[in-house]
């Protein structure tokens, strides 16, 4: 199976310069846990998580309209995969680096993320991850 098979498309990106703030009401309005931090030529330099919100940003007590995503988002060596990369090639890297999400690059650019709930749902979808995965979202 494929990478392209079971990733989330289009997945939402923010540049470097946004703020903590926009990135939560982000989030928030699509219902989703994490954004891409770009740079001005649009390449994928990091990522944000609802949880880098939490730890780097809110329980630091620093200032959600004033902090740029950049400034707390995970970016040591991002890891990145091809939508045309089997799925396992995704597990290994998750192993690897201890995440549960991966952006999807073609030609450059984000097509979409890859998540252990996404594989979860592809490969074992009567296991509790991987039910929980397909179910709807809590309001």
């Amino acid at each position: 199976m494929k990478i392209r098979d079971v990733m989330t498309p289009e997945p939402l990106t923010l540049p470097a310069s946004a703020s903590v703030q926009e990135a939560s009401q982000l989030m928030r309005d699509h219902d989703v846990g994490s954004v891409l931090v770009c740079d001005d030529a649009g390449d994928v330099i990091g990522m944000l998580t609802d949880r880098d919100v939490a730890i780097r940003a809110c329980a630091e007590g620093r200032a959600p309209e004033r902090t740029s995503v950049a400034s707390i988002s995970s970016d040591e060596s991002i890891a990145m995969v091809s939508p045309d990369d089997d799925l396992q090639h995704a597990v290994l890297i998750m192993r690897e680096k201890a995440v549960r999400r991966v952006p999807v690059i073609e030609h450059g650019r984000p097509v979409g993320i890859v998540s252990i709930g996404d594989i979860a749902a592809a490969e074992a979808p009567h296991s509790a991850l991987g039910e929980i995965s397909r179910a709807r979202p809590n309001a």
